[in-house]
């Protein structure tokens, strides 16, 4: 039988998008139905395949996305979100692949099912730009996320504090008025798309807070505090409200973590 750790592999090492999302999906249902091996005999690599396009650029080099209600302004947005729902199928999968030796089958299911989900956003995503005359690879886009990662590889509190509960969590603070915009120009389909990756960016979020929490009582530290700690030594943006405080609480992030730390 398979590895789950040799799965998790394959799924970081296909560079072709829809390739990725097969992949990804064929994987978690496979762990799910008892397919794969709870088995970690292979590392995980430093850095995730990826296609030749788009082109990744340091964030300050991207050039700037404007509010406006143009198609080309919407698609834009379409592709930012694209790309980022690409790289967190690599994240779900890497971190159950580098830490889930640590902990038991239900850490290996709470990421599976989020790197499942993040692949159906990609894949929502991607078809809605080909509705409108683009696809995923036509602009460039930034690594920050995978940047964040590899920051974190070495520390499961760590990864979980940047990656869901910060990076993650901001995207519950601009969905609703991306959402809202959509709305405005009668670009249903989109908005329909981003209010369901809204609704499951919550529970993922929430996986995060569950496992660091978890994480931090094992170790008896205060979830808080070292979260604070953290972010403090891995973050190297800033913390900015607007909050979407009840999105974050739903997800079991509160107030106690965040308000002191944004600027």
């Amino acid at each position: 039988m398979n590895s789950i750790a040799n799965a998790i592999y394959a799924v970081l090492s296909t560079h072709d998008p829809q390739a990725k999302v097969m992949r990804a999906r064929r994987v978690a249902r496979d762990w799910r139905l008892g397919r794969l091996a709870h088995r970690f005999d292979t590392d995980m690599p430093d850095t995730p395949a990826r296609p030749a396009h788009p082109e990744l650029l340091a964030p300050n080099r991207m050039p700037s996305r404007r509010k406006g209600q143009s198609g080309a302004n919407r698609i834009a947005l379409l592709h930012a979100l694209a790309h980022i729902e690409f790289s967190a199928i690599d994240l779900a999968f890497d971190v159950a692949g580098r830490f889930g030796e640590q902990f038991g089958k239900e850490f290996i299911d709470d990421w599976m099912k989020v790197g499942a989900e993040e692949a159906m956003h990609f894949a929502l995503l991607d078809r809605r730009l080909r509705q409108l005359g683009s696809h995923y690879g036509a602009l460039p886009a930034h690594d920050g996320l995978w940047e964040a990662a590899a920051e974190t590889a070495h520390d499961v509190t760590a990864r979980l504090a940047i990656v869901p509960m910060v990076l993650e969590a901001r995207g519950l603070d601009v969905s609703p008025d991306m959402i809202r915009r959509l709305e405005m120009v009668d670009d249903l389909p989109s908005a329909r798309i981003l209010d369901r990756i809204y609704r499951d960016e919550i529970r993922h979020v929430g996986e995060g807070v569950k496992w660091f929490t978890n994480c931090c009582e094992s170790l008896g530290f205060s979830p808080e505090a070292h979260w604070k700690d953290l972010v403090q030594a891995h973050f190297r943006g800033q913390l900015k409200p607007p909050f979407n405080d009840s999105a974050r609480a739903r997800a079991g992030l509160t107030r106690e973590f965040y308000s002191t730390v944004a600027r």
